[in-house]
């Protein structure tokens, strides 16, 4: 028997912004016994058209199977698997840290640096916001874990490939 490794993949599903699309979507995915790590969606420029972003494990196999039965569903207009290409990532994190005394401006120094923005300032805590790659998130969350977080909230990862992925042309598959 042979090993197989699993990787993460983040897909990028073109689909109808119809009711019912993403419950479809992601069935077909918890369907067959694996996770979504994260997920986002959201319509594009086409009214009629959404886009979801999704991050799933399994081995080239099974992704190449889940892959294959999304491009099954009716609503399903393209189905790319970004991490095969060049691609940016973003994510967005809201975060509410202890802010006391001499750690107020440390955070402040410490959201400069990341380039985030403190949306709320309490007695007691600073509401701070940050996007970034996943790394930039883990990075800044754990050094802001060494002053206590008192509560976190993200989006789901959203991404998009560098180069043009999606034809003007809606169902011609390109």
């Amino acid at each position: 028997m042979e090993n197989q490794t699993s990787s993460r993949r983040t897909l990028s599903v073109l689909v109808d912004n119809e009711p019912g699309v993403l419950a479809r979507v992601t069935g077909l995915i918890s369907g067959r016994g694996f996770n979504i790590e994260s997920l986002s969606v959201a319509e594009t420029m086409d009214p009629q058209v959404s886009l979801i972003t999704l991050i799933t494990s399994g081995s080239p196999q099974i992704i190449e199977q889940i892959i294959k039965q999304l491009r099954k569903l009716i609503n399903v207009i393209k189905v790319v698997d970004l991490s095969e290409d060049d691609y940016v990532e973003k994510q967005l994190v809201l975060v509410k840290v202890r802010a006391m005394g001499a750690d107020r401006s440390e955070l402040r120094g410490l959201c400069e640096i990341f380039k985030g923005k403190i949306l709320d300032v309490s007695p007691k805590s600073y509401t701070m916001e940050f996007t970034g790659n996943e790394k930039k998130i883990r990075d800044i969350m754990a050094l802001l874990g060494e002053f206590g977080i008192e509560e976190q909230v993200s989006t789901g990862l959203t991404a998009m490939t560098r180069t043009r992925l999606f034809k003007k042309d809606r169902r011609n598959g390109a």
